[in-house]
């Protein structure tokens, strides 16, 4: 019961934070909305500061449910990749091991709450028979709701190590790719050898996606649930 009443405060003091400060305010309106110009001009409005705010972001993504790569591509456009990377990434570290936290103190009825039983019982399912694999399987499918692999391996007792190398390992891929993207529309070149090799992590991770959520889907796995 304290953990769960630590959870609550911890949740109440995220949502307070976002409601206090106008510029954490806006941000989640913009990425809430899919509004990327909104927050590419709010980013560079605010000069160096914006690189706090997309900490921000990504950190209330543990709790605040938004497409990942809005917050990426923005970055390495109004950044460069090679300030915008290195920044999200472990922002993302960051993000996870917060979702981690809360999965294990709160368990498995937090998970329930946020994400709903059927996305839970497939993760956890998935998690529970595949193990390393699942772990870094369920960061490379954009599908999959980050924070979701941190609940349920939180809850599950994933132990720490594991879950922190395999998310980051996980992640590296599309965060790279988006954030290269994002970097690169700002002066866009179909000569530049890096953008289609963006382009095509983006294509293979969508084709990974389609296989594994046919899977998902597939009447075996239904059994075994």
């Amino acid at each position: 019961m304290r953990r769960i009443l630590l959870v609550l405060v911890v949740l109440a003091a995220c949502t307070g934070l976002v409601l206090a400060v106008p510029p954490l305010r806006e941000a989640v309106t913009h990425v809430l909305h899919g509004d990327v110009h909104g927050l590419r001009a709010q980013l560079r409005g605010l000069g160096t500061a914006g690189a706090v705010v997309v900490v921000a972001l990504i950190l209330a993504h543990a709790v605040l449910f938004f497409p990942a790569e809005i917050v990426n591509a923005t970055a390495g456009l109004v950044y460069g990749f090679a300030v915008a990377f290195p920044l999200v990434i472990v922002s993302w570290a960051a993000s996870g091991l917060l979702a981690y936290w809360l999965g294990s103190a709160a368990g498995r009825p937090l998970a329930l709450r946020l994400m709903g039983e059927e996305r839970v019982a497939r993760a956890e399912g998935a998690i529970e028979r595949g193990g390393v694999l699942a772990l870094l399987l369920a960061r490379l499918v954009p599908f999959v709701p980050y924070s979701l692999v941190g609940y349920v391996a939180g809850a599950a007792g994933v132990p720490l190590w594991r879950f922190v190398w395999t998310g980051v390992i996980g992640i590296m891929p599309i965060t790279a790719a988006a954030t290269y993207l994002g970097h690169a529309l700002g002066d866009l070149s179909a000569s530049d050898p890096l953008l289609w090799a963006a382009l095509a992590v983006l294509l293979a991770l969508g084709a990974l996606t389609l296989v594994t959520t046919r899977r998902l889907r597939s009447p075996s796995d239904t059994r075994a649930e």
